[in-house]
């Protein structure tokens, strides 16, 4: 499974909205309507799942590729 499907896996559970909604360039808040709590749910599972650290003070994660891409370069 590539970085960006688990995180559109991550979303959807998190949301409760299909996956099929959830595209790359979707804005986390703007377009599929996380608030603050379900942001820092959302990192907190990607982080324990994904084996990284997403820093509190993280900026510019905003899509759905923001963070995949974020991601992938942790993991490197």
């Amino acid at each position: 499974m590539q970085i960006i499907d688990k995180v559109k896996e991550v979303i959807a559970k998190q949301l409760r909205i299909d996956i099929s909604e959830i595209s790359d360039d979707s804005a986390v808040v703007e377009d599929l309507g996380a608030d603050s709590l379900d942001i820092v749910e959302m990192l907190m599972t990607l982080e324990d799942e994904m084996n990284i650290t997403i820093p509190d003070d993280a900026t510019g994660l905003k899509t759905v590729k923001d963070i995949a891409t974020f991601i992938e370069n942790e993991a490197e």
